[in-house]
C-alpha cells in the first residue's frame, strides 16, 4: 500500500506558498504522492476567500522545489482545458520534475464554475474525456520527426508536431476514476494506469475494481495493468476530542467522515485501511481538508502510513 496526500486548495482558498509546504512536509513524511484537485471555485462557498491558484501552474512550480514525491492532478476537467495545450502541460511539469508528474483526467461536473469563468459545460460529456484521452496518448507518442492528426467528433488537429519526450515512458500515467458503472469501468480499461473511485465504503470499491477488472478482460487487457486506488478524507487524532476538535475545524461531523472516511485514532485507521487493502486498494489518497494543519499531516505520516511500509 502507498499513500499519497490530496488536496483541494480551491476550498480553503490556499495559496501557492502554503500547497508548497504542504508538498514539502509530505514528501519529508515519506508520502508517496502529493496531487490536487484542478479547480477554480469552490462549491457552494462564497467569494470571500482568495482567489483560486491554477492547478498545472502550481505543480510547475512544485516540481522544481521538490525532491522525489510524485505530483498530479485529481483530476483535470476536459471541459476546461484542451488536449492539445494540456498534452504539451503535463510532458512540461514532467521535465520540469524529472519524471514525476501523473495526469488525472475526468469529464468534469461544476456547472457553476465554469459559468463563473465563461466556458461551455456541454450536457454530454464522456465523448469529450475518450477523445482528449486518445489524443493527448497520441500526442505523447508520436515519435521525433513525425506529426499526429486527429478527427472525432469534438477535436480535430492536423500535422500535430511531436512533443518533447517526456521523461517517463511510454508516457506519464493516467489516472481515469468516478463511480459511473458503464463508461468510467470502460474508458479505465481501455486507456488508463490507474482506476480511482473516492468516498466509497470497502465493500463498494470492491465493487467499483470488479467492474474495471471486467472491462479490462472484454478489452483484451489484463487487469494487472492498472493501479487501483481510493480517495478519502482523513481526519486522526491522538484521542476523541483531538478527533473532534480537528472534524469541527474542517467543518464535518465526525459520524460523517467515519462513513466515508478515515476518522479516529492512528490505530482505527490503520484498522480501516487493511479492509480497503483487503478490497484490492493498493494506493490511498488522504484528503487534507486543512492544508495548514501539519501536525496532522505529520500523525498520519508518524503513525500510520509506516504501519504499512
Amino acid at each position: 500500500m502507498d499513500f499519497r496526500v490530496y488536496v483541494e486548495p480551491q476550498l480553503q482558498g490556499a495559496g501557492f506558498s502554503a500547497q508548497r509546504e504542504a508538498a514539502q512536509l509530505a514528501e519529508d513524511l515519506g508520502f508517496e504522492g502529493f496531487f490536487r484537485s484542478d479547480h477554480y471555485l469552490a462549491d457552494g462557498v462564497g467569494w470571500e476567500r482568495p482567489g483560486p491558484t491554477d492547478c498545472w501552474l502550481t505543480l510547475a512550480g512544485i516540481a522544481r522545489e521538490t525532491r522525489t514525491i510524485r505530483l498530479g492532478s485529481l483530476v483535470s476537467s476536459v471541459t476546461m482545458r484542451l488536449p492539445g495545450p494540456l498534452a504539451i502541460q503535463v510532458s512540461q511539469v514532467d521535465d520540469m520534475s524529472g519524471g514525476r508528474v501523473e495526469l488525472g483526467l475526468g469529464a468534469g461536473w461544476h456547472k457553476d464554475e465554469h459559468e463563473a469563468f465563461g466556458v461551455p459545460f456541454p450536457e454530454r460529456r464522456f465523448r469529450l474525456l475518450e477523445e482528449q484521452l486518445r489524443i493527448i496518448k497520441g500526442l505523447w507518442s508520436t515519435p521525433t520527426g513525425s506529426t499526429f492528426g486527429f478527427e472525432g467528433a469534438h477535436y480535430r488537429l492536423s500535422g500535430a508536431p511531436a512533443l518533447p519526450s517526456t521523461w517517463q515512458q511510454p508516457h506519464p500515467p493516467i489516472i481515469v476514476g468516478g463511480r459511473g458503472r458503464v463508461r468510467t469501468p470502460e474508458l479505465a480499461a481501455r486507456y488508463a494506469d490507474e482506476y480511482n473511485v473516492g468516498m466509497v465504503s470497502p465493500d463498494a470499491a470492491a465493487g467499483f475494481f470488479a467492474l474495471v477488472r471486467e472491462k479490462c478482460e472484454e478489452a483484451g487487457r489484463p487487469a494487472t495493468a492498472l493501479t487501483y486506488s481510493v480517495v478519502l478524507v482523513v481526519c486522526c487524532g491522538t484521542s476523541q476530542t483531538e478527533v473532534a476538535d480537528r472534524a469541527g475545524r474542517m467543518r464535518r461531523g465526525v459520524a460523517e467522515l467515519r462513513a466515508t472516511g478515515l476518522c479516529g485514532s492512528p490505530a482505527e485507521l490503520a484498522d480501516k485501511v487493511g479492509r480497503y487493502q483487503d478490497a484490492g486498494a493498493t494506493r490511498i489518497y488522504l484528503q487534507f481538508l486543512d492544508i495548514t494543519d501539519h501536525d496532522h499531516m505529520e500523525l498520519v505520516g508518524h503513525q500510520v502510513i509506516t504501519q504499512f511500509s
